[in-house]
């Protein structure tokens, strides 16, 4: 396994199996631009096989922090420790970036998940409620 930064619109698009959805290219490049936003692939045998994404997130009053974003690994590769060295490989990167620590928001009834992030070194920091606000078609018209 190999684990490289993603840099092109191909290779976010090449990874699009392991998303929710199709990548859109005009998404990937404005993902590649925006500053503090990184992906890291795992390649086996030259296919993606997971991928891990990331935000680097400012505050006055905090300085940086990362956010972990995403982790998804291809079923066919699950099991295998994927999962636990991309989040790690990310939190190296957060540790390069001089990042205070890292933080991911998971359901509580997200096993697999919850296991994952332990074994990178992830403790539990109490259970929150995330609220959210959808936009709708105006927000993607946008895009």
């Amino acid at each position: 396994m190999e684990i490289r930064r993603a840099t092109t619109v191909a290779e976010l698009v090449a990874a699009q199996h392991l998303y929710d959805g199709p990548a859109r290219p005009g998404w990937a490049a404005r993902f590649l631009a925006a500053p503090g936003h990184l992906m890291l692939i795992a390649y086996v045998d030259g296919v993606p096989a997971g991928m891990v994404s990331g935000v680097e997130m400012l505050h006055p009053d905090k300085g940086a922090e990362m956010c972990l974003y995403e982790l998804s690994v291809d079923e066919a590769y699950r099991r295998r420790g994927i999962g636990r060295a991309l989040t790690g490989a990310l939190a190296g990167v957060a540790r390069e970036r001089g990042c205070y620590g890292m933080w991911v928001g998971v359901d509580t009834d997200n096993a697999p998940a919850l296991a994952t992030y332990r074994s990178a070194g992830a403790d539990d920091d109490g259970e929150f409620a995330m609220l959210a606000w959808g936009f709708g078609d105006e927000a993607e018209e946008a895009r």
